[in-house]
């Protein structure tokens, strides 16, 4: 997300890929040296989300962060966000037409959150301990997001080390964040040690047409030496490891595993302002992970 909304124990670490209230900007004009990106592709992991409505989302392949991080440290998820993740069906599960739904919604003044009675309930999942990307790959996925201030859903990859080494050295790559307050643009961001937070590694993208409420394929591609970003099948920015290496040790060659979340509130795009926005549904078609076709 950036993140991090983010991260399980390894969230210890994590703040986000553009923790800031400030109006986006496009940022970074990185213009990589290295060589091209694979240009042909095999898919060796997916999840489809097949299956009938209400079911759970598949436990080999994924795993529920739980709660509001204060568990791991790290309350908020270091974002100051107002949701307590949860793995009941209410807000992730599948929806039966081939697609999960990971749904943020507004609950009682039960459940306890750092803050005080939590707000908000919603969901988010990884790949951590089921499945790892390593330094070459192409990851993807079909997702259709909610629009309204305080929304915050996000597709992205966490380094497979973080609970060894930290964030932000273990590396993040957010694939795509969005702020429901702005329905017509998507963020994509590289973070790692000299560059995280308000990293210099950042871009917003327009939408060539619809917005963030219509279904669009996100997707990153990678290789030690550059990273390429891309929706609906356009690349839209580009990073190299000379670029990264300005500023720090790249990440790019590290492993990575797979998050999906809808975080609410925090300092991305602040607070909801309406409860009429909810329940806010995250629907998402498919993930597809690749490797170069050439191994």
């Amino acid at each position: 997300m950036s993140p991090p909304a983010r991260i399980g124990l390894a969230v210890l670490l994590v703040a986000c890929a553009a923790c800031t209230d400030s109006a986006p900007t496009t940022a970074g004009n990185a213009r990589p040296t290295e060589s091209a990106l694979p240009t042909e592709w095999t898919q060796i992991w997916s999840d489809e989300f097949d299956g009938p409505a209400g079911a759970a989302v598949d436990s080999s392949k994924w795993t529920n962060d739980l709660g509001d991080g204060c568990s791991n440290g790290n309350c908020g998820w270091g974002n100051n966000e107002l949701e307590s993740y949860s793995d009941d069906r209410s807000n992730i599960s599948l929806n039966g037409q081939g697609q999960l739904a990971i749904v943020g919604k507004p609950v009682p003044p039960v459940l306890k959150c750092y803050y005080g009675p939590c707000r908000y309930t919603s969901a988010k999942i990884t790949t951590r301990g089921k499945f790892t990307v390593s330094a070459t790959g192409r990851v993807e996925a079909r997702i259709k997001l909610p629009e309204g201030q305080g929304l915050w859903p996000a597709f992205w990859l966490l380094g497979t080390t973080c609970q060894q080494v930290g964030w932000p050295d273990c590396g993040e790559i957010d694939i795509m964040e969005s702020k429901g307050s702005l329905p017509t643009l998507s963020s994509s961001a590289l973070h790692g040690p000299g560059y995280s937070g308000q990293t210099p590694f950042a871009n917003w993208q327009r939408f060539s047409s619809g917005s963030i409420t219509d279904f669009h394929t996100y997707a990153v591609e990678w290789n030690p030496r550059s990273v390429q970003w891309f929706v609906d099948g356009m690349p839209h920015y580009q990073v190299g490891a000379t670029d990264i290496h300005v500023f720090g040790k790249s990440v790019l060659g590290k492993s990575f595993f797979v998050i999906l979340n809808l975080a609410i509130g925090g300092h991305f795009d602040g607070n909801p302002r309406s409860e009429s926005i909810f329940p806010a549904t995250m629907l998402v078609d498919y993930v597809r992970v690749f490797r170069p076709k050439s191994q």
